[in-house]
């Protein structure tokens, strides 16, 4: 289907808003989108489905469902991660008629997907009664319309990781709660070791900085009827461009790619002596520092800080389980997803290897998730909670646009100027630009 037919046939969407899902109607083109009626359900005999993903332990989820399920069978195929190229395999099988028939997807990109027409509306099988198991932030994000286009399969509320042994060299004997104890303690800890810094801004992933403007109270993207509203550069998110345009500035964090071979040796050297993250950093953190002398037992977790020092919280990742358009296996297919999501086994197997620190977007698993992760590398703290109380402080209301990944991309592209004239800000403006000509070529009509 071509834009123009797409734009002719576009329907309006509303992106639930606020934790009672009240609904501001937006415009996604996604008029070729399935429903989720079928022909083959799970009630009916043995269904095979098959299922990509990329998430560590889906293995093992899978492997556990079908041990313990006779009706339906799930076919398993790992791919990359999306942003890795996960997502354009996705989108490729779309096209060809040859996709899974669930797959996962964060949120930040469901919008898109949905637009593509890529995804079934899968409300008739989401009861009430099933989306009151999930975190209300996460239901908001598979929300659309009023109607359902995923299962919430994690959340992921901020954290702060950091060394304590690095932390009390410097004189620092609690973790910041303010940004701007962050930057005196960034400040006391180069001064105490010349060589270490606080943390890193990731140059090649715009997800943090949207995180910490999502926790500031921005909102880049507001469908208000048949409008989207595109603000990335507000007031809220300028607070925290020059806020770590200052840090970048003067030296007192780095600037490396995330999870690279450059951020994992300042790490294992003492280099860097905190990661801003989420609730699933914990498992990056301890599978790639494990073998690191002086590691385990040194690092623990805190509240990311705030503007004020009161609980707050972007989200920075999360995933869903999502039903491709052309699948007529729609209701073996929500049978999987909510036992993955919602059943101490599925949490268990997904934890079990010890590498995963994955944060239910069901609160009643977080319990079984606790018991199956082993703290050993964080001296035993209880991590979960930690993360439980920056799960409540999450910021209800924010909205992806339609198409992230042409944000993101302006975003990255800016962000290697970093250092060669570039800032962040300009690196803003740079997506908002982007953005805003996009969405107006595809047929959006926008405001800004």
């Amino acid at each position: 289907m071509s834009r123009t037919s797409r734009t002719a046939r576009s329907r309006r969407i509303r992106i639930a808003a606020g934790v009672a899902a009240a609904a501001v109607s937006v415009s996604l083109l996604a008029g070729c989108g399935g429903s989720s009626s079928n022909s083959d359900s799970a009630s009916s005999g043995p269904v095979t489905i098959t299922f990509w993903g990329w998430a560590k332990g889906t293995q093992d989820v899978v492997n556990a469902f079908n041990a313990s399920h006779q009706d339906v069978k799930v076919n398993f195929q790992q791919i990359p991660s999306g942003v890795a190229g996960g997502y354009a395999k996705i989108s490729d099988a779309v096209k060809a008629g040859n996709a899974p028939d669930v797959f996962n997807v964060e949120y930040a990109a469901l919008p898109d997907f949905v637009s593509q027409g890529a995804v079934q509306d899968i409300t008739k099988l989401v009861s009430d009664d099933l989306k009151a198991k999930y975190l209300p932030q996460s239901v908001e994000l598979t929300t659309l319309d009023k109607r359902s286009f995923g299962l919430p399969l994690d959340a992921a509320p901020q954290a702060l990781f950091y060394r304590k042994d690095l932390f009390a060299k410097a004189g620092i004997t609690t973790p910041p709660k303010t940004w701007a104890e962050y930057l005196a303690d960034a400040q006391k800890l180069k001064s105490a070791e010349p060589k270490t810094r606080i943390g890193t801004f990731f140059p090649d992933d715009p997800s943090t900085l949207e995180a910490l403007s999502w926790q500031n109270g921005a909102h880049w993207f507001t469908g208000v009827d048949d409008t989207w509203n595109v603000k990335i550069g507000g007031p809220e998110t300028t607070r925290v461009t020059d806020y770590w345009q200052k840090l970048i500035s003067d030296d007192l964090i780095r600037v490396q790619p995330s999870f690279s071979q450059q951020w994992t040796a300042s790490l294992q050297k003492g280099e860097t002596a905190a990661y801003i993250g989420a609730a699933w950093g914990g498992g990056v953190l301890k599978s790639t520092l494990a073998s690191t002398p002086g590691a385990k037992g040194n690092w623990a977790v805190a509240p990311i800080p705030t503007w004020d020092g009161q609980p707050a919280s972007g989200m920075l990742g999360g995933t869903t389980f999502a039903v491709s358009k052309d699948s007529k296996k729609a209701e073996a297919a929500v049978q999987f997803a909510t036992w993955a999501t919602t059943t101490p086994e599925g949490i268990k197997a997904r934890i079990a290897s010890g590498t995963s620190s994955s944060f239910p977007a069901d609160p009643d698993l977080i319990p079984g998730a606790k018991a199956a992760f082993n703290t050993d590398f964080y001296g035993g703290q209880d991590i979960y909670s930690v993360f439980v109380d920056a799960a409540k402080s999450i910021k209800p209301a924010w909205q992806w646009g339609p198409e992230m990944t042409v944000t993101n991309n302006a975003m990255k592209d800016a962000f290697a100027k970093l250092g060669k004239g570039g800032t962040i800000q300009s690196a803003v403006e740079a997506a908002q630009k982007a953005t805003v000509e996009d969405l107006q070529h595809r047929g959006f009509k926008v405001a800004q």
